[in-house]
């Protein structure tokens, strides 16, 4: 994650953590794909 140089509003920063929040879980399940070799 690259660092926040401002401050960002409230709305902003729950939009950017849901968004944050899909990445992660897309990122473990493409790992559990391939250890259970789908």
């Amino acid at each position: 994650m690259k660092q926040r140089r401002n401050y960002e509003k409230p709305s902003e920063r729950r939009i950017r953590e849901e968004a944050e929040a899909v990445r992660r879980q897309r990122k473990a399940l493409r790992k559990r794909m391939q250890i259970q070799g789908y």
